[in-house]
């Protein structure tokens, strides 16, 4: 499943070009994401329609994650080695317009130079920040509270029946 959205015109295969509510009767309700996903898999190994499926996460919660403090150590050494980066590659692209024969220089001098932008932009950006609730590394992440699968009306009760098999365990059987 690549869309995120199903709208009314769902035969002509693609993202509509605004935001949508999403379209289709509910066929099954997940946990996780994970379990949405492998209940439209079984259906495609069923040979299910899927392009008719849509997986819609249901009471969105935005959840940032604490990975730890913040230091001038950790700032300095990431803005050195995100500007060593840049410069790294900066200076790669100076060496292939070098006409000098094997020189090394405009390579060192990207690196010297993205290093030194690095530290002086990370110094400031945490600098101009402290003190004011930004102590923290964190990571954000948009999840839901549950993931509804919608089937279009016309093959929902089918849909169905596939997705209680699939619940049912290996061999559809509940022995």
């Amino acid at each position: 499943m690549t869309g995120a959205f199903s709208g009314p015109g769902r035969a002509n295969q693609g993202l509509p070009k605004v935001p949508t509510p999403p379209t289709g009767w509910p066929i099954g309700s997940y946990d996780t994401y994970q379990e949405a996903h492998r209940a439209v898999e079984h259906l495609a190994s069923n040979e299910f329609p899927v392009e008719e499926v849509t997986i819609v996460g249901v009471d969105l919660m935005l959840v940032e994650r604490v990975i730890g403090r913040l230091s001038w150590a950790k700032v300095l050494g990431t803005g050195a080695l995100s500007g060593a980066w840049f410069g790294l590659f900066v200076g790669l692209l100076l060496g292939l317009f070098n006409t000098q024969q094997a020189s090394f220089a405009p390579i060192l001098v990207g690196l010297a130079a993205g290093v030194v932008f690095g530290l002086v932009f990370a110094a400031v950006g945490y600098a101009s920040t402290r003190g004011r609730g930004r102590e923290i590394a964190s990571a954000t992440q948009l999840v839901a509270g549950r993931y509804d699968v919608l089937a279009q009306p016309r093959n929902a009760e089918k849909a169905r029946d596939l997705l209680a098999k699939l619940a049912m365990g290996p061999g559809g059987r509940t022995d």
